[in-house]
């Protein structure tokens, strides 16, 4: 029996998801989703949930602010809970360079309609009483941040999408892909052979493995990717709201509460690839063993500034694929070469960016043309090859940088 259908969308996470309920919501509810597992198994299911409308890059700031809006649209559609905290966040500047970088990004965020404000070194011991200001010259303050539940949120746009009419198969792993005529591709699973005149790849790190099949050499890898959440701290319980997610540049790292702990997403210095000569046939929802000894100097860096983290003990340590393009951007559009093919790949910021993302690309897709100019995510950019080697070269660099802006150096 063949499975037509206008869209098929290879991928079952926060991004796939966040496509599919964009595409049903402009209309075209005659698209399947196809996810190997079951929805957010590739790396939703293991992600902080953190929403913030501050990016590495300025130019993709409304795909922060478009997520929120989808999520929280999906919610009240569906009745299925986000679970968003609306903490907001601190950006952290140690230099007056940062603190001069972020003022200039105001007259943005005003244009977009998004509460931010640069804060001196009160401000911020008053907003956040756990953070050491010794040093510190002050942040960049996003009250609308916060973080949600990656799972919650991807089902609420499962949920609304299915609810206009489109379809979701589960357990439905895509082995083969390739176009039999320029308007029509055929993919092959295990339960059966889907047509579909467009294919979106939103398939995290399986991404590359797909679209070698159709001579497509992405530059999408992973990293391991550590989270350290403490046991309960004191001052949080005593507290009678949650304190803003710290991003740190100097660490760097991110940390905000969970529940009565801290939770604090490390980017190395040095990070450890992961699966770069294929991934395994049989991952599927696991963590990789995490390596401390790996974090220390960056941890060092997070007691010093909250001190409460090294008094609390440590409940867990999680890590986790990561898909990392080399200039930490993530892959949003057509490939020119192969009608019909788009791509929605490569998020390090899957939650933070995955629901504007969904949306920039479904309108795309509609409307023939994108809905703003976006280069920093076209895969075109990647159009000519880049050997292994270079790759992880600069994945590494982008990595490493964590929170620092482009604009700034250190």
């Amino acid at each position: 029996m063949r499975n037509d259908a206008k869209v098929a969308i290879v991928g079952g996470g926060i991004v796939g998801c966040a496509v599919l309920y964009a595409l049903a919501k402009r209309g075209w509810t005659d698209a399947v989703l196809l996810e190997r597992l079951e929805l957010t198994a590739g790396s939703t299911w293991h992600a902080a949930g953190n929403i913030t409308h501050f990016g590495h890059y300025a130019e993709i700031t409304r795909l922060y602010v478009d997520s929120l809006k989808t999520y929280q649209q999906a919610e009240a559609q569906t009745g299925q809970s986000i679970g968003f905290h609306p903490t907001g966040s601190l950006r952290l500047a140690t230099s007056a360079a940062e603190l001069e970088a972020y003022k200039t990004l105001e007259p943005l965020y005003e244009k977009l309609g998004v509460p931010y404000n640069v804060v001196d070194a009160d401000e911020v011991e008053r907003l956040h009483p756990l953070v050491n200001t010794d040093g510190l010259f002050g942040a960049a303050h996003t009250p609308a941040d916060g973080h949600v539940d990656a799972s919650g949120a991807t089902h609420a746009l499962a949920k609304a999408a299915r609810a206009m009419g489109a379809d979701i198969r589960r357990q439905c792993p895509v082995t083969h892909i390739r176009q039999i005529a320029n308007q029509c591709w055929q993919l092959v699973t295990e339960t059966g052979t889907h047509y579909a005149e467009h294919v979106v790849l939103a398939a995290s790190f399986w991404t590359r493995e797909l679209a070698l099949q159709l001579g497509l050499d992405l530059p999408l890898y992973a990293f391991e990717h550590h989270e350290v959440i403490t046991d309960d701290v004191p001052e949080l319980k005593a507290m009678d709201r949650e304190v803003p997610t710290i991003r740190d540049p100097a660490a760097p790292a991110n940390t905000r509460q969970e529940r009565h702990s801290l939770l604090c997403g490390v980017y190395e210095t040095d990070p450890v690839l992961w699966a770069t000569d294929g991934i395994p046939k049989a991952f599927g929802q696991e963590l990789l063993v995490p390596d401390m000894d790996r974090l220390e100097n960056h941890l060092i860096h997070v007691m010093a500034r909250i001190p409460a983290f090294g008094a609390s003990g440590i409940k867990a340590v999680n890590n986790g694929p990561l898909c990392f393009p080399p200039d930490g951007c993530p892959l949003v559009g057509p490939v020119l070469s192969h009608a019909g093919l788009w791509l929605a790949a490569g998020f390090p910021v899957g939650i933070g960016t995955g629901g504007g993302a969904g949306k920039y690309l479904a309108d795309w897709m509609v409307d023939g043309k994108p809905p703003y100019s976006l280069p920093l995510i076209n895969p075109a950019r990647f159009a000519t090859s880049m050997s292994a080697e270079d790759c992880f070269a600069q994945m590494k660099r982008t990595y490493a940088r964590g929170y620092v802006m482009p604009t700034i150096t250190r």
